[in-house]
């Protein structure tokens, strides 16, 4: 995560290649016949470009050429943002047959820099494809254009009783086709499963601008290979995702959730395993806070914080969410659960405190999902989303900080915070250093350490945002040599002239 901190594309281009992650060098850059065709197929307005006849302000293509941390930019000169599937087609027949590079972009919020260009590829904006296309009450079945919000797909199907398999912090900007591309998990994974259960079928337009409709509403379908699976986490390297036939849930009828304090991590296993058992159908999220994550929350005003009677002598904590079908039946549940815990010859709690009323819900909720903010707040973040064993959570984070403190690295003007939170459900540690800047001595003391460590417990590089161009240099460390090589003859494939999303996921 290191030099590419820096901000000017021809320094950020450098560090790019000083990684070995650049565009090839086969490929062409968007010129004015190309506009010119682009402008035949779309509206004025769809159009985005600092070429003749267009002449967009720099400013206007900023956004799409850089990350939402600033952290990764290119360069490209021509944005389009069409508006149907036969609009998407016809641009990359054409850019695949000019061999011009396309990185598809949905809401830009990951972090690994998948969704930016990393020279002056053609930028491919999902925003104006914004549609609901149908939702089936009955089956719960929705089928939505890739450039939908999460937001505003939630919302749609809310009235309707039903909920989107996947929340996400992000969620007011993300969208559905970026979602599936990276196959992001979210907060309620436990109750929900992964994309790759919930996605029924897609939309893709493939590198030669063939149009791929595997948007089936059906539930079951033994007919073949799943072609769908394979572009579900894809990041855009083998297709275009254009829609989205995804199973929604319907909603709970109450909903409620308990903020735990532990006196030791190792407490959280034995307590994840006792919640489970307890609260059966009806848990749906089991999130894990450091002591520092949890301090950094509160003081940047992040939920409500605990009393401090209530944390002294806390090590960590647990945000444990029900929801179910009936409020008197959940808080029965809920309850004895507590009762249980805190009455226990050897508590694994210190204490816990139960949301009383929506607000109080939400509160809770605000301490889980404004780590990150309070982080921004200190300092500049180095972010490593990661899957290992939960028992290891607090082994990989002591043993950063240990790194750290023997490289002299840990002082106020260097890495002031070594932070863990994630999601115990599904083995996913977030595991942030908090700087006073991005500086190479920094970068070069984490990596290859932390994907070292990730290594040592068979874990991934990367559990949510996906590879990009951050972590293509890592893939190894999660994937072996016999894996690659199939992975590179699958992208072979499908796109021969390497103009999708080129230098993400695969060096």
């Amino acid at each position: 995560m290191l030099s590419l901190a820096l901000r000017t594309s021809r320094t950020a281009l450098n560090a790019y290649r000083s990684r070995g992650i650049h565009a090839p060098a086969s490929l062409n850059a968007v010129t004015e016949t190309d506009l010119a065709h682009f402008a035949s197929i779309l509206a004025p307005s769809s159009v985005i470009s600092s070429l003749a006849p267009v002449n967009s302000p720099t400013d206007e293509l900023d956004p799409f050429n850089q990350d939402w941390m600033g952290r990764f930019k290119g360069n490209a000169n021509t944005v389009l943002k069409p508006k149907t599937v036969q609009e998407v087609s016809q641009i990359v027949k054409w850019c695949n047959e000019r061999r011009i590079g396309i990185v598809p972009q949905g809401g830009n919020t990951g972090l690994v820099g998948g969704s930016v260009p990393i020279g002056n590829e053609l930028v491919l904006s999902l925003a104006n494809m914004n549609k609901v296309r149908s939702f089936d009450p009955v089956a719960g079945i929705l089928v939505a254009d890739a450039g939908c919000i999460l937001q505003a797909l939630t919302d749609y199907v809310a009235p309707l009783d039903h909920v989107m398999p996947l929340d996400l912090g992000a969620k007011g900007s993300c969208q559905i086709g970026g979602n599936v591309a990276t196959n992001a998990g979210g907060l309620r994974l436990l109750r929900y499963g992964s994309l790759h259960g919930s996605v029924l079928g897609l939309e893709v337009v493939l590198p030669d601008g063939t149009i791929l409709d595997q948007l089936t509403t059906l539930r079951k379908d033994n007919t073949g290979y799943d072609l769908k699976q394979l572009f579900i986490g894809a990041e855009g390297t083998l297709g275009i995702i254009t829609a989205v036939s995804i199973l929604t849930p319907p909603a709970p009828q109450a909903t409620s959730n308990v903020i735990l304090a532990l006196p030791h991590f190792d407490n959280v296993l034995p307590l994840f395993q006792t919640v489970k058992r307890d609260l059966s159908e009806i848990l749906s999220a089991f999130e894990f806070l450091d002591r520092t994550a949890y301090d950094l929350a509160v003081k940047h005003g992040q939920g409500k914080a605990l009393d401090e009677s209530e944390v002294e002598g806390a090590q960590c904590f647990v945000l444990v969410e029900t929801s179910g079908g009936r409020r008197e039946h959940d808080e029965e549940k809920l309850n004895d659960l507590l009762e249980k815990l805190l009455e226990a010859d050897e508590p694994l709690i210190n204490t816990g405190v139960v949301s009383q009323n929506p607000s109080q819900f939400e509160s809770i909720w605000g301490l889980r999902e404004g780590v990150t903010e309070a982080i921004s707040k200190e300092g500049k973040a180095y972010k490593y989303d990661i899957s290992v064993p939960v028992a290891t959570f607090k082994d990989c984070v002591d043993a950063t900080r240990d790194h750290l403190e023997s490289k002299g690295l840990m002082r106020p003007d260097a890495v002031k915070y070594v932070v863990g939170y994630g999601h115990c459900g599904d083995g996913n540690l977030h595991l942030n250093v908090c700087a006073a800047a991005y500086t190479q001595e920094i970068a070069d003391a984490l990596e290859p350490f932390i994907y070292e460590l990730v290594q040592k417990h068979r874990g991934s590089v990367s559990a949510e945002h996906g590879i990009g161009a951050m972590k293509t240099h890592a893939l190894h460390y999660s994937k072996d040599a016999v894996s690659i090589g199939l992975m590179k003859q699958i992208k072979g494939i499908f796109d021969p002239n390497g103009i999708m999303n080129p230098g993400k996921v695969l060096e």
